[in-house]
């Protein structure tokens, strides 16, 4: 199956990255690289690019993608790693860094990832296929009170006990292991007037199987720290629980005092890491959505390192 994927806020992305020419940045969502491709327009011979992937099938289609460009290295990891990664490669400090925290449609319209609600396949839902925890095995093996927290929280589920509580009838009787078994177990736990019922469920189960919001939580800063002063970090979100990370991160890092409320003096020694450019998070206009409505639910936000 092809690679195909549209990049969203591409061209709100290279204007806030404040790309220099011959600056470092790092791309830790490389997807099939159409961000990436936008940045190494911008740099010069000497400029470098970082672009990681954990996907395989995304490192392969980017390299195709890419190949007119000498100065792009590909990394197959979580961005999670990207302290090692710079310092496998020798670099103490980057100018600017992308994360585009979305599923690819290649990866939505692949059956056989198990992604979408849309297509049968086997529930696997692994970004990195090397992996050992899939969907399969979270809704067959999870407790009913594990698989309620993850419907509640990751999916902001109102009926994640009767759905849990079905999944564990149903499983005692034939393993779930395919997405349309489980698509049609939900619709059929719960009444509801939405065309799918079943996307929080679905959205809950791959942030489960990829520690999403775990991973994202422990990569903000370690990415901040290593800007260098004036060097930007956007951050492309497609839900409001990733969004609200960032959000609160990115405001965290802005403050000069932590102290409780109430001391007389500070005794916290904290400072400011970053002022954020957008206090509103940027979306797609008329024209993107239209050609693109994916977009729909893109939020972007950029920090700058002070």
């Amino acid at each position: 199956m092809e690679f195909k994927h549209i990049s969203v806020l591409a061209d709100e992305v290279i204007e806030n990255l404040n790309i220099k020419p011959d600056g470092i940045y790092v791309d830790l969502t490389l997807g099939k690289g159409g961000h990436s491709k936008r940045i190494l327009e911008n740099l010069s011979e000497n400029g470098r690019l970082i672009a990681l992937d954990q996907d395989q099938d995304a490192l392969n289609a980017a390299k195709e993608n890419l190949s007119d460009f000498s100065n792009v290295i590909f990394v197959k990891s979580n961005f999670e790693n990207i302290d090692r990664v710079l310092d496998d490669l020798g670099i103490s400090k980057i100018d600017g860094a992308l994360m585009d925290i979305g599923v690819s449609s290649y990866q939505i319209d692949n059956a056989d990832r198990g992604f979408s609600y849309m297509h049968d396949g086997p529930l696997d839902m692994r970004m990195d296929t090397g992996n050992e925890l899939t969907a399969e095995k979270i809704v067959n093996d999870y407790s009913l009170d594990e698989l309620q927290k993850i419907f509640s929280n990751y999916g902001e589920e109102r009926f994640s006990r009767t759905i849990a509580r079905k999944i564990v009838e149903t499983r005692d009787e034939q393993r779930i292991d395919t997405t349309f078994k489980l698509r049609d177990l939900i619709n059929k736990s719960v009444r509801s007037n939405e065309a799918h019922p079943e996307k929080r469920v679905f959205q809950a189960l791959r942030i489960e199987v990829n520690r999403e919001l775990e991973v994202l939580e422990n990569t903000l800063d370690k990415v901040i720290d290593r800007l260098n002063i004036g060097g930007r970090l956007c951050v492309i979100t497609f839900h409001s629980l990733e969004d609200r990370i960032v959000k609160n991160t990115f405001k965290e890092l802005e403050k000069d005092c932590i102290c409780p409320p109430g001391l007389p003096v500070c005794i916290c020694d904290h400072e400011a890491k970053v002022k954020t450019i957008n206090k509103k998070p940027i979306i797609a206009g008329k024209k993107e959505l239209k050609e693109n409505s994916r977009a729909k639910s893109a939020k972007l936000r950029v920090c700058q390192r002070i």
